[in-house]
């Protein structure tokens, strides 16, 4: 099935934890709010490999930093276990709790859907969509194990090399 994941409106179709997470973004307008930098949900939660332990990841595209930490200090400041750290890299990273739920952003001046968080996250979906559901479970188990997610499918594919680079460049078939 071909998911758009630009739109998270198929969360709303998805397990518990997807429409959980589909409810918190509404209930806290998260993507409104961040509508000027092309807000895109990303990681394990989107592709249903997450554990018990992950985090919603949303990736921004920020051309000005100072002014995307203003809106997030604005914004949710006043949410449990708020942190915001920018980098030598010129990029940022925001922590916060929505209810019990870790939401951590990360924004830099590339386009939401060139950054690696998105593009690992599509070939990923492409290489489950391709594979059995047992491969997914042992994905998950490996995540269990303490192992990334990059890794993971790395180890299960027999790609050596770096993991976030190789990845990208594995052909599904």
């Amino acid at each position: 099935m071909k998911i758009d994941f630009r739109n998270i409106n198929y969360l709303k179709l998805g397990n518990t934890k997807q429409r959980k997470i589909h409810k918190i973004i509404t209930k806290y307008q998260l993507f409104e709010i961040l509508n000027d930098y092309k807000p895109i949900l990303v990681g394990t939660i989107p592709i249903n490999i997450d554990i018990e332990e992950s985090d919603v990841d949303i990736i921004l595209q920020a051309h000005n930093l100072k002014e995307l930490t203003q809106l997030l200090l604005k914004s949710f400041a006043q949410f449990a276990q708020f942190r915001l750290s920018t980098f030598s890299n010129g990029a940022l990273t925001s922590n916060f709790m929505l209810e019990d739920t870790l939401i951590e952003i990360y924004a830099t001046d590339i386009d939401t859907e060139k950054q690696n968080g998105y593009l690992h996250m599509i070939k990923e979906y492409e290489i489950l969509q391709a594979r059995n559901d047992s491969f997914k479970m042992e994905i998950i188990k490996l995540k269990k194990q303490g192992i990334k997610t990059e890794p993971a499918f790395c180890k299960l594919l027999n790609i050596s090399g770096d993991p976030y680079v190789e990845l990208l460049n594995y052909i599904v078939q």
